[in-house]
């Protein structure tokens, strides 16, 4: 296969993922005022990834868009996996929430996990953490307080903590953020 065919496979594979998964989550919304259509948080998840990140694995990047399918839509990991493949599937079900488990034990697992996730399931992770942060300062879901905005960025440098090591650029970007919405004596020193 010459360069140019295969570049058209990659392509066509990954318009055939963000196709999925507009899909997917063409009814849902953001929590913001703005009610900003979901597809906005897993393509540009991957864009950081593509972007900021420099990541070229077309699975990470797959996934980075397919991320949250399972978790707040009627897809399956059988489907993921029977339309994108196994190891695509297999960094979906590491980054995916059990919804039927309470929010706090959810919470928490997250926490638990990261360090033992695969450095592929980690990127996905660190690039939606970093989203939902700068999201968060962009615009505020309706109806969080103060309170629980000031917990979100407590609990997600927790998840964070778990699953350095696996991209600087990533890693910088979300120690900004904690600097400056935590007290700096909570961010850890490396």
């Amino acid at each position: 296969m010459e360069k140019s065919d295969v570049e058209n496979v990659i392509i066509t594979d990954l318009i055939k993922c963000i196709n999925f998964a507009c899909i997917k989550h063409k009814d849902q919304r953001r929590q913001d005022r703005q009610r900003t259509p979901y597809i906005n948080h897993p393509i540009g998840v991957a864009f950081i990834l593509t972007n900021e990140a420099k990541i070229t694995d077309l699975a990470v990047i797959k996934a980075a868009v397919l991320h949250d399918t399972v978790e707040d839509t009627d897809t399956t990991l059988e489907e993921i996996e029977n339309i994108f493949g196994k190891e695509v599937s297999t960094i979906v079900a590491e980054v995916t929430d059990d919804k039927t488990l309470p929010k706090e034990v959810r919470k928490q697992l997250q926490i638990d996990h990261a360090p033992i996730s695969s450095e592929k399931a980690k990127l996905v992770k660190l690039a939606d953490k970093l989203y939902n942060l700068r999201d968060l300062e962009r615009a505020t879901p309706m109806f969080w307080s103060q309170q629980r905005i000031q917990e979100y960025y407590e609990w997600s440098r927790k998840v964070v903590e778990g699953l350095r090591g696996v991209n600087t650029p990533l890693e910088t970007e979300l120690d900004k953020i904690f600097a400056t919405k935590l007290k700096i004596s909570e961010v850890p020193k490396e």
